[in-house]
């Protein structure tokens, strides 16, 4: 492939598609310099994603990146946070089963159906919340429903208590925010790891009938358990990753259905069902633009291109999902309809997501619920005036500014 200079990620995340279509225009893989002139890759390809993603020469745990190791990364570096978490994500290998093993059992089809009440609750209650607001008043969205629904989840599935919440999910922002210096992201780092581990602490002493608790007390049949380190790190992991993302999954499909009014009347009219809509939603806007990290611990070749041992490589999941080469030249538009929807948003290989089977519960409840409830919600700004997040890591909206119209009696 012929040499390029690498591509500089825009770290306040402008447009997310528009960058996305820069880097696949320069190959299913490309060379990629990240904050602090790191140079890596971005796996922008759907076949060159799934080679990467079940491909163990590409470790997840930063202790394998040499440039980590022997002190090149400062402990300021603005991605620092993704190199100190010490959980499933983190690990590879025997560790990482050993993790993931644990951490499963809380994520079992059961104990997912469990939460069920709970979720369809928080659902209600948000929308309740709605009720003072009238019909052609402009509200966020984004602030009122998508993102307090998975966080209200996730805290209450982990036992956190209230007057903790804010802090214990403090790191849903920190470890995706790429404006901030390094000093900052240090900083922030540093001190949510301390408030986990407070968390951690308070759980320990006060256990309940929560995922935290339950976490604290597993263990395996050779007496493996979560050490202080991997307890922090997973709580890290869960607050962070299931709030964050679950909250742009939603937002997404509830903006592709306002923009484009025929794919939502082929929903009304059973032509294409809630599932058709969930899973287009995440193929067309996966919640992750740019996952960090994996580096490579030998020379890889991947679409032609000889990845080195020790390069940093991220997983451009929106671009992936995107990709014509699996969709067409239609791959950048969202159509329910579609007969395939085959996307890699929840990832791919080892370590696929467990929250998969959550989020696609939460957003089967919280979606039917919110279009029942205001079947003539519309957007109050044009789909191009929405601005994006402010990070290249995360593919979602600063705002979803909405009018919610006259509300149905009827409850979903």
């Amino acid at each position: 492939m012929e040499s390029r200079c690498p591509y500089t990620l825009d770290i306040a995340g402008t447009d997310i598609h528009a960058e996305s279509e820069a880097l696949r225009a320069q190959g299913p893989i490309t060379q990629v310099e990240l904050p602090g002139g790191v140079i890596g890759w971005s796996v922008t390809g759907y076949q060159a994603a799934r080679q990467v993603l079940a491909d163990n020469r590409f470790a997840k745990d930063p202790q394998k990146w040499t440039k980590y190791t022997e002190g090149e990364i400062p402990s300021n570096w603005p991605l620092i946070g993704w190199l100190l978490m010490d959980n499933m994500t983190t690990n590879d290998g025997e560790d990482h089963q050993r993790l993931r093993k644990l951490v499963s059992r809380g994520f079992t089809p059961k104990q997912v159906e469990l939460t069920r009440p709970l979720i369809q609750k928080i659902v209600d209650d948000l929308l309740d919340g709605l009720s003072g607001f009238g019909p052609d008043e402009v509200i966020d969205l984004k602030g009122r429903f998508a993102t307090p629904l998975p966080a209200r989840v996730i805290c209450d599935m982990f036992g956190v208590p209230e007057s903790a919440r804010a802090s214990a999910l403090r790191g849903a922002g920190v470890n995706v925010t790429t404006t901030t210096s390094g000093d900052e992201a240090e900083a922030n780092v540093e001190l949510w790891h301390q408030e986990l581990t407070e968390l951690a602490e308070f759980k320990r002493e006060n256990p309940g009938d929560d995922l935290t608790s339950l976490l604290l007390a597993a263990r395996e049949e050779d007496g493996s358990r979560l050490t202080d380190e991997e307890m922090v790190g997973t709580l890290h992991l869960m607050l962070g990753a299931g709030s964050e993302t679950l909250m742009n999954a939603l937002s997404a499909a509830v903006v592709a259905l306002l923009s484009q009014p025929e794919q939502k009347a082929l929903l009304d009219s059973g032509q294409v069902s809630w599932d058709d809509v969930i899973e287009e939603a995440l193929r067309v806007n996966a919640p992750v633009a740019q996952l960090p990290l994996r580096y490579a611990t030998e020379d890889v070749e991947v679409a032609g291109v000889t990845i080195r041992k020790g390069d940093p490589v991220l997983m451009g999941f929106t671009a992936i999902g995107r990709d014509p080469e699996n969709h067409g030249e239609t791959a950048g538009r969202f159509d329910a309809t579609r007969a395939d929807k085959t996307h890699l948003s929840f990832g791919h290989g080892a370590h696929f997501c467990l929250g998969a089977p959550l989020a696609r519960l939460e957003l089967r409840l919280a979606l039917p619920a919110l279009f029942a409830r205001y079947p003539d919600l519309k957007l109050a700004v044009g789909v191009d005036e929405l601005e994006g997040q402010g990070t290249f890591i995360m593919n979602g909206h600063k705002e979803v500014p909405v009018r919610l119209g006259e509300p149905s009696l009827v409850r979903s």
